[in-house]
């Protein structure tokens, strides 16, 4: 994803505005020292590209591992000229961290805002969970990206965690506006995508689990419809019955996978389901009245 951010930042004011938002969101910025820290090798050229372009001078990069394995990618700014001129070119104020209105043009409010991203951010991966957030160093900074985001419509919520103000989204759709935005439209499409599979599949094991659901209540009630025809068997006699119930008994006992329909269907004269059903009911009667001790009513 970032990738694709780094490929839309192709003119002077998309640079400007680009770089400014990995400035005002990176790990460290002083007027003794600037740290831009990521793990993206992509972010880490831009950076030095955009830096270059901006201010003339190329940044050293130091490339370090992590005790996951991951590669960081540090560039460390200790020159008081050189940070004199960051701070006096993008307005910066020590110990405060604003957006400047005027620094930018609102065209370029998605590009400012991707280099926040490109600084500070991450999105999950959707197969597991929704969620996209910008790990933001100051307070105040945090809480007007927030409102930014919830001016593109992105319901944004702020929580602290290990000292840093995480400016967190939930829901794909948030996110969804929230990536394209950024310039991230392949991104977008390919989150959209993971969320019609998960949905399909959703909906699938639905049907399957309602299925199984309904393949289970089927068999189990022929199985009680044998149990009790079984019974009036043994005891009555199904000869004893009259001739519509005796024949349903009879089908029940040589098919025990019939549906109801399928039963109705092959009685010698065929009724409906729900004609099966009263009839297996009456039986189900007979049967709970033997077991009761009592004397079956066969009419």
């Amino acid at each position: 994803m970032r990738e694709e951010i780094t490929g839309t930042i192709n003119d002077k004011e998309k640079r400007f505005a680009c770089l400014y938002g990995m400035l005002l969101f990176c790990r460290v910025l002083e007027p003794e020292r600037i740290s831009f820290q990521t793990e993206s090798e992509a972010a880490a050229e831009l950076f030095r590209e955009l830096f270059s372009k901006v201010f003339g001078v190329m940044p050293e990069c130091r490339c370090s591992i992590r005790k996951s394995g991951a590669k960081m990618y540090t560039y460390e700014l200790a020159d008081s000229g050189l940070i004199g001129r960051v701070f006096t070119k993008y307005r910066f104020t020590e110990g405060e961290r604003l957006f400047d209105n005027g620094i930018i043009a609102t065209s370029s409010l998605g590009v400012f805002t991707a280099g926040a991203f490109l600084a500070c951010g991450s999105v999950n991966d959707p197969e597991k969970e929704y969620h996209l957030e910008f790990s933001v160093p100051d307070k105040g900074l945090a809480e007007e990206l927030r409102l930014l985001l919830g001016d593109i419509g992105a319901t944004a919520r702020t929580v602290i965690r290990r000292g840093q103000y995480i400016v967190y989204i939930k829901g794909s759709e948030h996110i969804e506006d929230t990536l394209t935005f950024i310039g991230a439209q392949q991104c977008t499409l390919e989150l959209m995508n993971v969320k019609i599979y998960k949905d399909v599949r959703n909906k699938a094991n639905r049907i399957a689990n309602c299925d199984a659901a309904n393949i289970d209540k089927v068999v189990n009630a022929a199985m009680r419809q044998i149990e009790d025809i079984k019974l009036i068997s043994r005891t009555t006699g199904l000869a004893a019955l009259p001739a519509e119930l005796r024949e349903v008994a009879e089908l029940r006992l040589e098919n025990t996978d019939m549906s109801l329909q399928e039963i109705g269907e092959s009685l010698s004269e065929p009724i409906s389901r729900s004609g099966v059903n009263h009839r297996f009911q009456k039986l189900a009667k007979l049967a709970a009245d033997i077991r009761n001790g009592g004397k079956a009513d066969e009419s």
